[in-house]
């Protein structure tokens, strides 16, 4: 007998691996029926045996049924290393809601189950998987490693990042300062993916970027995931009449209709976004939109072209 779950209820019961399986299995459907069904989703725990290597490891029962010598493989011949990095300050738990679900994220849930689909998609070819989480410091930091213990240990983290938003807890962005030492802390060529809306001080864009040099100049690649809702914080959707916006980072309220700002607000954001891209470009950093209600495959497709770009 299957039982079918309501999404509504897939986070209440802390089933963070379920909604990444979900994500995945999605993902692999559509790229069926895409222009790109010619890359590889088919994963596989062994590789070719190499003449003159030990016999030690080699697969008989896969070779009675194939007629080819393959080799199991293990975390020292992990084919990638990838440092995934969300950040955690306040602005991230926009919109605030009292109960997450499939259909109702804000910007943190969102990161964290784009997070855990990467992960399972590592995990299936065998790739070593780290999480570094940060606000105006390091919350936590873990290296890069492909064990079945490991991978475990990177979901709990991920699911702690589910809470509901708490105000009186309030997180800073400090994106510069945090990434100078996530770069000095991996220590091995990486994919460096980074989930963040980007909402620091605008005067400290020089900063962020001298930051993101120093990932790329230690000979990481990096995909940079602008998290945001489009439609709120970029479109300014809200009904015509007066509405009282907190800083949640700061705390500071302003009164106004945002009717009244934004067409300027718009071109503004749009400069911002501008000066990202073109930043990114410069030091070959791919810079990819996230939109928090366009689902996982802007993700995912990234992440795989990468991939397959790398090896």
């Amino acid at each position: 007998m299957s039982i079918q779950l309501d999404n509504s209820l897939l986070f209440s019961i802390g089933s963070l691996e379920l909604l990444a399986r979900q994500a995945v299995e999605g993902f692999i459907t559509g790229l069926h029926k895409s222009p790109y069904h010619g890359f590889s989703v088919e994963f596989s725990e062994h590789r070719a045996y190499n003449s003159g290597e030990s016999t030690r490891f080699i697969d008989w029962k896969l070779f009675g049924r194939t007629d080819k010598l393959y080799v199991k493989r293990f975390e020292e011949e992990t084919n990638l290393r990838c440092q995934l990095i969300i950040d955690v300050s306040s602005s991230m738990y926009f919109p605030i809601t009292d109960k997450i679900t499939q259909e109702n994220l804000n910007k943190i849930a969102f990161s964290a189950v784009a997070a855990a689909s990467i992960m399972l998609l590592q995990r299936k070819q065998r790739d070593a998987t780290g999480l570094t989480v940060f606000s105006d410091t390091i919350e936590q930091h873990l290296n890069a490693r492909s064990t079945p213990q490991h991978y475990k240990l990177l979901l709990a983290q991920l699911e702690q990042l589910l809470q509901p938003y708490n105000k009186e807890k309030k997180k800073e962005t400090e994106i510069a300062a945090s990434l100078h030492t996530i770069a000095e802390n991996i220590h091995k060529r990486s994919l460096v993916i980074i989930f963040s809306d980007m909402m620091d001080n605008m005067d400290k864009t020089n900063e962020i970027f001298s930051a993101l040099q120093h990932l790329r100049h230690n000979k990481h690649e990096v995909i940079l995931f602008h998290v945001k809702d489009e439609s709120l914080e970029y479109n300014l959707d809200f009904s015509n009449r007066m509405h009282k916006f907190i800083d949640m980072e700061s705390g500071d309220e302003i009164k106004l209709n945002p009717t009244d700002i934004k067409k300027q607000y718009i071109s503004n954001i749009a400069e911002f976004k501008k000066e990202i891209k073109l930043r990114c470009n410069q030091y070959h950093i791919d810079f990819v939109d996230a939109d928090i209600n366009k689902g996982y495959r802007q993700i995912l497709l990234p992440w795989l072209l990468k991939r397959q770009s790398l090896y």
